[in-house]
């Protein structure tokens, strides 16, 4: 095999930016998979050039060098921006290859803008496709491990990508480590629900630590893992072997059911600095919140004094919500979350929508069976700036009405002002009150005060959310030509449109395609 010119490209964002969050945090939601692939490109013996987008790099001179194959890593927000800059090279005959969460959930449409995608992937998948290399065109190639691979690039493999990424922000840089793939629980509407648990081997996690104290005064890292500290005691020793106490800064999402008291001490002895628990919901998952049956104000008031008590040993909380669920029902849902902020004033709140991303989890084929996802355009579909599954309980306008009362609240100078207060330490302090105050959340509640009003203003807008359409409303295309930019001219005609059930439509086609011939079905 001779050796190939490789583009890898990890987009953070969807779109140019010069805000001061972003500044400050887009390098630091780098991917683990897109710098892995890169390892193992190099390794093939390819050569290979690495760019993380963060939203400040000029695309048109950083990703558009000479390219044999090009590697995209990208959320579904950042869709239309991949699709546009794939369908660029290709017409310059570069091979393009889509990897992460949107080739998992929409894997047959990206596959009309991509040679390959991909859905797990591990060393050999890699591999097959540099061995082959070949243009698709006319549909694209879907390659497929049968499982998450069993181990990955280590952050000293990973370091000549790392350093130049965590370059691009001024503070705050935050080394991406990863101990372990899937999900020990089944939320419905999470795309590793059904994907098993499986931790990584915990030498690796030595290893990483040790190179990492040696290369870094204070190292501070971000566990990518959905739920840290399943297996806790192996994840505690490995990090107590190598690191003395609070000798490195650690970031971790995990569930409230594995935050007890004892853990918290540990937490904290071993520099712990940010927790992001999953609530979700007042009426629902109690799984993961040790709350059991309890619901309504009684589970507020249980997992307000939970909260608290993770805030006296961790200085940072983030408390994570799903706005929409099909157990909410009127105002109660969004008057109890302003109960819990109320009762916990440090903590920062983050709200999603419901939101059902192709393929991505069991709740979206139910949804899609029942009519009930919307073809919103892949660029507002980051379970903030648009919900593309018609509620069960609420009207539209209701919903929004409900929604802006609780943002309205949850970043009303008082409840920013009572945060700050309430926070311990000067960096908790100044990023919650950067996070309350710039773009993330003032940009995501202007966004939503507009779709209110274009509600009752705009009938396309109103018909589209209504289903009486499928054309998308002016307003959101303008949004999205004037988001892409220069890249506008290059997503492909067809490119704004998907199909919404994309998961109903491509298990019909596997049964239909099963009862003629099994080699026509393609497993991946």
């Amino acid at each position: 095999m001779h050796r190939l010119r490789i583009t890898v490209l990890d987009l953070t964002t969807e779109r140019p930016t010069r805000a001061m969050y972003a500044r400050l945090m887009n390098a630091n939601l780098a991917s683990i998979m897109p710098q892995a692939v890169a390892v193992w490109c190099e390794e093939a013996g390819h050569n290979v050039r690495f760019i993380c987008y963060t939203g400040f790099e000029d695309l048109a001179k950083e990703v558009f060098a000479d390219t044999d194959v090009l590697f995209v890593g990208a959320f579904t927000q950042a869709a239309h921006t991949a699709y546009a800059i794939s369908n660029m090279h290709r017409r310059r005959g570069a091979v393009t290859v889509l990897g992460g969460p949107h080739a998992r959930c929409y894997p047959r449409d990206a596959a009309r803008h991509f040679d390959y995608v991909l859905g797990f992937t591990d060393r050999t998948v890699i591999d097959d496709v540099l061995r082959e290399c070949m243009p698709h065109h006319a549909m694209g190639v879907q390659r497929s491990a049968a499982q998450q691979p069993q181990s990955l690039p280590g952050v000293e493999e990973r370091w000549k990508f790392i350093e130049p990424t965590l370059a691009k922000t001024p503070m705050l840089k935050i080394v991406p480590m990863l101990g372990s793939l899937g999900c020990p629980y089944t939320c419905p509407f999470c795309i590793d629900s059904t994907v098993d648990y499986q931790p990584l081997g915990f030498d690796q996690i030595r290893s990483d630590l040790r190179f990492l104290l040696g290369k870094v005064r204070r190292p501070r890292v971000g566990w990518h893992d959905p739920n840290f500290g399943v297996r806790f005691d192996e994840y505690m020793g490995a990090i107590e072997d190598v690191a003395p106490p609070d000798s490195i800064d650690f970031f971790a999402e995990s569930s409230l059911s594995l935050l007890s008291e004892p853990r918290l001490a540990r937490l904290k002895k071993n520099g712990f600095k940010a927790i992001l628990p999953g609530i979700e919901s007042w009426f629902a998952l109690g799984n993961k919140t040790r709350t059991g049956k309890d619901v309504g104000l009684d589970k507020v008031k249980r997992v307000a004094d939970h909260v608290n008590m993770i805030l006296r040993y961790v200085p940072y909380v983030q408390t994570n919500f799903v706005l929409g669920l099909d157990t909410d029902e009127g105002p109660e849902p969004f008057e109890l979350t302003k109960r819990f902020l109320d009762l916990v004033p440090g903590a920062f709140p983050a709200f999603s929508l419901l939101s059902a991303f192709g393929c991505a989890a069991p709740l979206n084929l139910e949804l899609q069976r029942a009519g009930r996802v919307i073809p919103f355009p892949f660029h507002f579909l980051d379970a903030s700036q648009a919900m593309n599954v018609v509620p069960k309980n609420y009207e539209w306008t209701a919903f929004y009405d409900y929604l802006l009362s609780l943002e309205r609240y949850a970043f009303s100078w008082p409840q920013i002002a009572r945060r700050f207060r309430a926070n311990q330490g000067a960096i908790p302090k100044w990023i919650n009150l950067l996070r309350g105050t710039s773009s993330e959340r003032f940009g995501r509640l202007k966004q939503h005060e507009r779709v209110r009003s274009l509600l009752d203003s705009d009938r396309s807008v109103r018909d589209f959310f209504d289903q009486e359409t499928t054309t998308v409303p002016r307003p959101y295309l303008d949004r999205i030509q004037a988001d892409l930019g220069p890249l506008w001219s290059s997503l492909p005609r067809d490119g704004l449109e998907h199909d919404p059930n994309e998961y109903l439509n491509a298990q019909s086609s596997a049964r239909s395609s099963s009862t003629l011939h099994p080699a026509l079905v393609q497993i991946s």
